[in-house]
């Protein structure tokens, strides 16, 4: 809900006047034109600026910018992926007139799509990159840095990151000029207080959050929602219900239904052990509310509040109702993510061809271009066909092979590098050296670099904790020690074999790492399961990382192997002293 709400407050803060319809239109059907010939465009649209500026005297400089305008009817229409691609194109075209301010509203526009999409990553990169372009010391600027800090805290916060996410939530109330934005971004840091059992930081916010929402009712009940729930988890004998019902009456009048939909989730929670039927009546109006609201999130939690509180027979209907709407959720917004990474490389992609264009075209005087521009007119249309044609051919060949080197040196790295390494390491640190076993590892690796160029990938392994520890325990010297918990037989029975392929070799990459780079002397690694999800925490006293985390080849492909299982990976590297590294993904 915060994020939605404050998308919609930055689209139509930017949003500038519309030009009339004949001018937008063409704009759109002359696209391409423009693509070829858009440094001639850019430098007679800058002579009609200058003649505009000129005329207007001293009036304020408007820059026309129809993609900036374009960007926002998809908006309206909910085609995100289209208006991601207008807000990338007005960036650029804000950026060749110099105004940092409108690429900056281009980016954090694109950065909350990111963020809303699951990509947290993404919405987190374009964020900083948005920063770049505002100033601190300009007035005007702070609106839009008060709503980019709060989408680096959303992605932050989402990504279990909670002490940046708070830095970057008191960051966008220091340049919040807006009171009703500052309640939501204090908000959210009360909520993340509430999440880390600090309630008394968390009741002191929403206090203060209550004290400037006397004239809005909506806000005053979400307030003091908040307040009573938060009372109840820090004392569990407080009696909040005349505040909770209070509020749902309020919710009720004002015929809000995001409220409303809170207030039966909060009053399900609060009689879950004292009063189970009401605790159940008020989960049946939360899913009903969600359903109506069309949340997937809500209903999810609807349903499971229902799966605990039914009889049996319906606890049943409603976990093959959860299963079905979860995997449908998750489906949804993993290929979101997938569309809006595949967009965000097609647009890099267009960007390096057009500069290169650029390049090439401001090399030549105004009045040959001016020639070049009438005599190409009537040819235009044939040259673009042809070129895209041959574009498409082009960059299709060049990214099949591409995509065959990244995948060919992906397995070099795995089966050739970090297989020679261990084997090294054993024999490093064996006094005994057993000739055979060493021989037949080489001969493994032979034969598994001799089918390097294939797909086949032997996935299955009937004791993988076994193989697991073989291959944590063969990095342990008298000088390092390696200690595993939890990696039991029982924790991988359900795991997908290719999964267990790629744990294997994210895990392989972690301990070549650590005997190359950091000097640790001990080393600690941890398996646990936690419903649905295994989450492995890495930790080891060495060197640790001081500066910008640097991503290697191997860790890049570590972060690609997490993608490939739906995992998330965190690294903490604050520490005083060593590193630590977690990463969680799901099972079925």
């Amino acid at each position: 809900m915060t994020t939605r709400e404050c998308y919609k407050r930055i689209l139509y803060a930017t949003q500038i006047n519309q030009r009339d319809i004949l001018f937008g239109l063409f704009f759109c059907n002359l696209e391409e034109i423009i693509l070829v010939l858009r440094p001639l465009f850019l430098y007679l649209l800058f002579i009609s600026f200058l003649s505009c500026s000129k005329e207007a005297g001293h009036q304020e400089k408007v820059v026309v910018n129809p993609y900036f305008d374009k960007a926002f009817e998809f908006v309206e229409t909910n085609k995100l992926d289209s208006a991601f691609i207008y807000f990338d194109k007005a960036k650029e075209l804000f950026l060749s007139v110099n105004d940092s301010l409108g690429a900056g509203k281009c980016l954090i526009n694109n950065a909350i799509t990111l963020t809303e999409k699951g990509d947290f990553f993404g919405g987190q990169e374009t964020s900083l990159e948005a920063i770049k372009y505002l100033n601190e010391n300009i007035k005007k600027h702070h609106y839009y840095l008060g709503s980019n800090y709060n989408n680096l805290g959303v992605a932050t916060y989402n990504l279990k990151d909670y002490d940046n996410s708070l830095r970057f939530y008191e960051l966008a109330v220091k340049f919040s000029e807006d009171s009703l934005n500052t309640r939501v971004y204090l908000n959210n840091m009360a909520k993340i207080y509430q999440e880390i059992g600090n309630y008394t930081e968390s009741l002191k916010l929403f206090q203060h959050i209550l004290a400037g929402t006397s004239k809005n009712k909506v806000e005053y009940a979400r307030a003091l929602t908040n307040i009573a729930y938060t009372k109840w988890l820090q004392n569990p004998n407080y009696d909040a219900r005349p505040e909770l019902f209070k509020a749902l009456t309020i919710r009720t009048q004002e015929k809000d239904l995001w409220g409303q939909n809170s207030s039966y989730a909060h009053l399900s929670d609060y009689y879950h052990k004292s009063i189970p039927d009401s605790a159940l009546y008020f989960a049946n109006r939360m899913y009903a509310v969600a359903k109506e609201i069309k949340s997937a999130d809500d209903q999810l939690e609807g349903l499971q509040k229902l799966i605990k509180l039914s009889p049996a027979a319906l606890s049943k209907h409603y976990f093959e109702i959860y299963q079905a709407l979860d995997d449908s959720v998750q489906t949804a917004r993993n290929a979101a993510k997938n569309q809006f990474a595949l967009i965000r490389y097609e647009t890099e992609r267009h960007k390096a061809e057009n500069l290169k264009l650029q390049q090439d075209n401001t090399k030549k005087g105004f009045m040959l271009v001016s020639l070049l521009f009438l005599v190409l007119s009537g040819s235009v249309i044939v040259i673009i066909l042809y070129r895209k044609r041959k574009q498409r051919l082009e960059l299709k060949a060049e990214t099949a092979i591409r995509e065959n080197q990244l995948r060919t040196s992906k397995k070099v790295h795995d089966v050739v590098a970090n297989g020679l390494y261990r084997v090294m390491t054993e024999i490093e640190n064996q006094e005994d050296l057993n000739r055979d076993n060493v021989l037949d590892k080489l001969e493994d690796m032979y034969e598994k670099s001799r089918d390097i160029s294939y797909e086949k990938i032997e996935y299955e392994h009937q004791n993988f904790h076994e193989k697991m520890a073989a291959l944590l325990r063969s990095f342990a010297t008298d000088q390092v020690k390696v200690v595993l918990i939890g990696n039991t037989g029982e924790l991988w029975k359900k795991v997908d074999a290719k999964v267990k392929y790629e744990v294997e070799h994210i895990l392989q990459e972690f301990m070549v790492n650590m005997k190359k780079h950091s000097g640790a002397s001990n080393v600690a690694v941890k398996f646990e399961r936690n419903d649905n999800r295994i989450q492995i925490s890495y930790s080891d006293n060495g060197i640790g990382i001081k500066d910008s985390l640097q991503f290697n080849n191997g860790l890049k492909n570590t972060g690609t192997r997490i993608e490939n299982i739906q995992g998330a990976i965190t690294f903490e590297t604050q520490t005083e002293r060593g590193l630590k590294i977690q990463f969680s993904f799901p099972v079925s």
